[in-house]
């Protein structure tokens, strides 16, 4: 697994998807002046492994977050399980409902130990984290359950799925409606980020929300 330190205080840990997929799995990482925050957790213990190593030793409170309730973003939850692990309050719904079926049909693209572990702290619209200047923001896009993390500090936007895989798919597949992302784009323009992270591309500018806008009115 690739780490990249973007700004002052946010890495990106990638790793390879296999399979032949032209994309990567992106976890995040967010050194806060009181809390540090993880941004997925991806395939299994595996995923977060060289994260944990990377913490050792730093004593703040770890918040665990997921960005929405496709798999590859929280079969590592378990391995923080003493933490708080933060996700939509319709995310934790979807995962309770679904979560043995999605490992029983997909249990081999595990990497290391799943262990079942369900979001312990939800939201509705937002929440704030403002001793860290880091916010969690309801938005809807890829899923009806997709949230997006800002770290107004280094002016980062961690945007989940919500962002497609590759530049040539800058959209996602989308499981909400063409309205719905549209305001999403909106949502994205307010932003003050220089820095997008995604859960599978590569780090974009700000101009992807442009990107983004002009591929949906295409579609």
């Amino acid at each position: 697994m690739e780490m990249v330190k973007i700004g002052t205080r946010n890495f990106m840990f990638s790793e390879p998807w296999g399979g032949g997929e032209p994309y990567d799995l992106n976890i995040g990482l967010i050194l806060g002046n009181v809390h540090n925050f993880l941004i997925d957790t991806g395939r299994g213990s595996g995923s977060v492994a060289p994260v944990v190593d990377f913490l050792a030793g730093d004593e703040k409170p770890l918040i665990v977050v997921n960005t929405h309730a496709d798999w590859d973003h929280h079969w590592g939850n378990h391995v923080f399980a003493d933490c708080a692990i933060i996700a939509h309050e319709s995310c934790r719904e979807i995962l309770a409902e679904c979560w043995e079926e999605q490992f029983e049909r997909l249990q081999d693209k595990a990497d290391g130990e799943v262990v079942k572990c369900l979001p312990n702290v939800t939201f509705t619209d937002r929440m704030d984290f403002h001793e860290d200047g880091v916010s969690l923001i309801y938005t809807p896009g890829h899923t009806p359950t997709c949230i997006s993390v800002y770290d107004s500090v280094d002016k980062v936007l961690y945007a989940g799925d919500n962002i497609g895989d590759t530049d040539d798919a800058i959209i996602p597949e989308i499981h909400t409606d063409k309205a719905t992302f549209s305001r999403l784009i909106e949502t994205y323009r307010q932003f003050d980020f220089e820095i997008c992270i995604s859960g599978h591309n590569k780090p974009q500018g700000k101009e992807v929300v442009e990107k983004m806008a002009k591929a949906l009115e295409l579609s």
